[in-house]
Order: C-alpha cells, then sequence, then structure tokens
C-alpha cells in the first residue's frame, strides 16, 4: 500500500497512475471535502511538466475541455496604464483554473481513495523502519511507504532534512472581482483575455482572467516578514495598508484591489533554498511544494508538482524494489527542480527592481523572435 499525504495536483497525479495500473493507494487529505476552500487561479500546464502528467495519467482529453480559451495571453504594463508588450498566445502552455484541474483529477479517483478531514499533525519513525502519521482527528496511520504531497509546511519534511521554507521578502494581497465585462469594463480591458501584470517601483499588480468572468488580481510588494500579521490588525486593516503603496498608479489598475467583491487575502511569498537535496531514507519522499517551494515567477510550481508525482508513479511501476524506484526518482528531480528553482529567482528579480517593467520586456523579445514591443 502506497500511502500519500495531500490531495493536491501531484499528490492525485500520483495516485491516478498507480491506480490506473492496479496498485493499492490511499491519500490522506486535511481538508473536509473537495470543496472545503477556493484552490486558488489560473495554471500554465507547460508541455514537459504539467502536460506530461496528464498524459500520462490518461487525462490529456478532458484537460483540453476545460482550458480557458486565450487564456495564454499575456500583457506587460507599467504603473501608469501604458502597455510595452502584447501577446496573443499560441496554446503552447495553455490556462487552466486550478479548481477545475484538481476536480477532474479527483473525479478520476474511485470513491475511498482520498481520506478527507484527515490533517496531518505529526510524523514519526517507528523503530522497525515504519511511520507514524498522527491526524488531528485523532487516528492514525501506519505505513512502509510514505509518500509527501503535502505542501510548503510538510509534516514529513523534517524527517529528511533540516531546511524551512524561508521569506522571500516579497508578499501578495489577492483580490477578487466578478461579472467583470458588464460591471468592472475597465478592468476587463485593462487585463485583456489572459495575464496582466503592471511593473515599476519594485511593486506590481498581477492579474488574471478565470473562467465565468472573473478576474483574480495581486498587490505585489516587498515588506517585512512580520508585515501581514501585523497589517491585518491595524485600524483600516489590509485593504487601507495596500492602497497606499501604490499611491500614484494608474486607477484602473489600482481599482483591480480596491474594488475587489472578497476581503483581500495576505499571502507572503515563502521558498526552499534552491537546490535542495537529501539523503535516502528508506520508504519516503517528497513531492511538490514539499519538495522544492519556490515563488511563482517561472509559473513552475504546479506543473513540477504533477511531473514529480508522475515520476514517482512511472519509478514504482517500473521498479520491484521500493528503495530503487524512490531513488531513481529523486535523481531525476533534483536537478529538475533545481533548475526550475533558478529560473524562479531569476524570474522575480526581473520584475521587481528599479527598471521595471523593460527587464521583463527584453526577457521576452529575446526568447520568443518575431514578438514586438508595443509603445502606448
Amino acid at each position: 500500500m502506497i500511502n500519500i499525504l495531500g490531495a493536491g495536483l501531484g499528490g492525485l497525479v500520483l495516485a491516478r497512475i498507480l491506480h490506473i495500473h492496479g496498485m493499492d493507494v490511499r491519500i490522506f487529505e486535511s481538508d473536509a471535502s473537495p470543496s472545503a476552500r477556493h484552490q486558488g487561479g489560473m495554471l500554465d500546464m507547460h508541455v514537459e511538466t504539467g502536460q506530461k502528467a496528464l498524459e500520462a495519467a490518461g487525462l490529456y482529453e478532458k484537460f483540453r475541455k476545460i482550458v480557458l480559451e486565450e487564456g495564454d495571453a499575456f500583457r506587460v504594463l507599467d504603473k501608469a496604464g501604458r502597455v510595452h508588450l502584447a501577446e496573443a498566445g499560441n496554446d503552447l502552455r495553455p490556462e487552466v483554473e486550478r479548481g477545475q484541474l484538481r476536480a477532474m483529477l479527483i473525479a478520476s479517483l474511485p470513491e475511498g481513495i482520498i481520506r478527507w478531514g484527515h490533517r496531518a499533525t505529526a510524523v514519526a519513525a517507528a523503530a522497525d523502519g515504519a511511520y507514524i502519521v498522527s491526524f488531528a482527528n485523532g487516528l492514525s496511520v501506519r505505513t512502509d511507504v510514505l509518500i509527501s504531497a503535502d505542501g510548503a509546511w510538510s509534516k514529513v519534511r523534517p524527517l529528511l532534512t533540516d531546511s524551512e521554507p524561508v521569506y522571500t521578502g516579497l508578499s501578495f494581497a489577492e483580490a477578487r472581482l466578478t461579472e467583470v465585462s458588464a460591471r468592472f469594463p475597465k478592468q476587463a480591458e485593462i487585463v485583456g483575455k489572459g495575464t496582466m501584470m503592471a511593473l515599476s517601483e519594485r511593486k506590481a499588480i498581477l492579474a488574471h482572467r478565470e473562467p465565468g468572468d472573473m478576474i483574480c488580481s495581486y498587490a505585489a510588494f516587498e515588506a517585512p516578514a512580520e508585515w501581514s500579521a501585523e497589517v491585518v490588525s491595524k485600524a483600516g486593516g489590509l485593504l487601507e495598508d495596500v492602497l497606499a503603496r501604490f499611491d500614484g498608479w494608474d486607477r484602473s489598475l489600482v481599482d483591480l484591489i480596491a474594488r475587489s467583491e472578497a476581503p483581500l487575502v495576505a499571502r507572503p511569498l515563502f521558498a526552499l533554498p534552491v537546490g535542495l537535496r537529501w539523503g535516502r531514507r528508506a520508504g519516503v519522499t517528497l513531492i511538490g511544494d514539499a519538495a522544492h517551494l519556490m515563488s511563482p515567477f517561472a509559473g513552475e510550481g504546479a506543473n513540477l508538482a504533477m511531473r514529480d508525482g508522475a515520476d514517482l508513479a512511472q519509478a514504482i511501476l517500473a521498479h520491484d524494489d521500493i528503495e530503487a524506484a524512490l531513488a531513481s526518482y529523486e535523481t531525476a528531480m533534483f536537478p529538475r527542480s533545481e533548475s526550475a528553482a533558478q529560473e524562479s529567482t531569476a524570474g522575480l528579480a526581473l520584475c521587481f527592481n528599479d527598471q521595471a517593467p523593460h527587464p521583463l520586456v527584453d526577457f521576452f523579445l529575446g526568447m520568443r523572435p518575431g514578438v514586438e514591443a508595443v509603445a502606448t
């Protein structure tokens, strides 16, 4: 029996591939149900990671049915709302809403494989080499094979390494608008059909279209590690603090945040050390953010998690010995995740500097011959 902590995208891909090949697998998930919380925004599925994992899981055609049409369009602006780069998209990295993708993966598994309402509180190694996972609901499970897909603050990671996520110095404040075509036409226009990044002064307003005529936006800025805890307790709270940081920015951009129909959500960004590795420990390994948490500025987090899940499943199927399978998976995962983390660090630096948005625009012009800058 393969036991997985976490029903995120990586854990679900892993379980799906093992299940369709006849292996016994269980997922223990902290959420009480599939709809217990909003799953986040849009994801661009990369050919060699996310798309490859979906093909291995036999779900690529179903995935194509939930892709947001023209959602891979991309625009780069400055604080005045001037457009510096605009691309219509080419469908090489189609955009999908994370919640819809997760729902598709959940539906691909028989009922009972996912044990909902199991939030891990502790993981301990037994004297005989097994692992004991304790849950907040008072239950526990004993297992010889434990796969950690339980995210940034993994309860399993301490078995393998002392490394913990470190604050990147950058924080987000998330906002949401609905029925944007009719109710927020200026915001719909400035965002376009896909993703918009407005960059200046080491700050950003980032936004993307979602299915159902919605826009999810983020105010992004450098802040102390204690910022999110302190600001929520202030009079006026998060919104007042964030808007003060974007004084002088184009009103259509600022209103993506100011007119949010839901309370803003503070999201400080954390990352694990680039190139994190650990020694082989029998019966346990990490996938996804538990293994290589990074900033979103390479678009690789969810893609890597899914590729991890697919690669680990295929390694388990290819080896009679579980230790050989885990070692084979880690040997391939470590350099791949290190390269992506380096890209993520570089991407963050391209966006948050005193010359923004020009370094990012120049990067895309160099990477994509034939794309032209836009001056408005």
